[in-house]
């Protein structure tokens, strides 16, 4: 199952809402309505058809490269994926190790199902294409992924999404080499983001660190959180340290597309294209209901 994640389901949503801009136009039946319809039908085609065009090219245009001769700039490149320190993340629903994950928790009220509660990781990961590793930020990337599980427990629903490791990698977007990687100045924070990432999952949190059990952190627990943090943090640094030279793979800073994903890019530009066609086709549609609509009498 393809999932688009980091920008939701855009092409779904938009052919939702132009299904209900037909139903709206047939149901009102007026001139005015006609034009309406058909007018914002074709411009929401115009700018999704722009929108999967560009990602299209972008897959099906950038050469794919070695991670230990890559040219600085925007490149592309696959392997396999690898935590970071040879530690992985773990699941907030499940406990499941992994390099990246998502969640969605609905609830059932009144027979509809309703949001809850979500959550998205941000920790760096590895690319391995055997000649080098490339540090990889999921921070600002589209993540493409087909690891999807969906469960009921009670009365409410849980969707995980994961990145697991040595699952192939591939990634779409700015690489840089940096001969020395100033990291003691980033300690502090990336200890505070830990910490808020891991105070996002209150049930988690409580299960690793409330020791008496009580219910609640309290300031000698919460020192036993922030000191497991200081840990992983200067793992994480110590290893990004041992390379003589950190390879990174980041969002670009001209807004290019930022793809990481789990799926074959081959395929990736395939479904790009479809629905590329598919909103040129609507776009075509949209346009033909406008001279129809100019045409029908006021």
């Amino acid at each position: 199952m393809l999932v688009r994640l980091r920008r939701g389901y855009g092409n779904l949503v938009t052919s939702a809402a132009q299904l209900l801009l037909v139903g709206f136009a047939l149901h009102d039946g007026t001139r005015t309505g006609v034009l309406v319809s058909a007018f914002l039908i074709a411009l929401l085609s115009f700018f999704v058809w722009l929108s999967a065009v560009r990602r299209a090219r972008a897959i099906g245009d950038t050469p794919t490269a070695r991670v230990a001769s890559c040219a600085q700039g925007y490149a592309e490149l696959r392997g396999r994926g690898k935590p970071l320190g040879g530690l992985p993340l773990l699941s907030p629903l499940t406990g499941l190790p992994c390099l990246w994950y998502r969640y969605r928790v609905e609830r059932r009220e009144n027979d509809k199902w309703v949001y809850d509660s979500s959550g998205e990781s941000d920790s760096s990961f590895i690319l391995d294409d055997g000649t080098a590793e490339c540090l990889v930020d999921p921070e600002g990337a589209e993540m493409l992924v087909d690891r999807h599980d969906t469960w009921r427990q009670g009365d409410r629903r849980y969707n995980q999404w994961l990145l697991i490791a040595n699952d192939p990698l591939y990634a779409l977007g700015e690489f840089v080499t940096r001969g020395t990687v100033e990291l003691d100045q980033r300690h502090g924070e990336d200890i505070k983001a830990l910490l808020a990432e891991w105070k996002q999952d209150r049930k988690q949190l409580l299960a690793r660190f409330d020791r008496n059990g009580d219910g609640e952190i309290d300031l000698h627990e919460w020192e036993l959180a922030r000191a497991e943090a200081k840990r992983h943090v200067t793992k994480e640094h110590r290893e990004a340290r041992a390379h003589a030279e950190l390879h990174l793979m980041r969002a670009p800073a001209d807004g290019r597309l930022y793809l990481i994903s789990s799926l074959d890019p081959d395929r990736l530009a395939r479904r790009f294209r479809g629905w590329s066609v598919f909103h040129l086709v609507v776009f075509l549609a949209g346009v033909t209901g406008l001279a129809y609509g100019w045409g029908m009498p006021a």
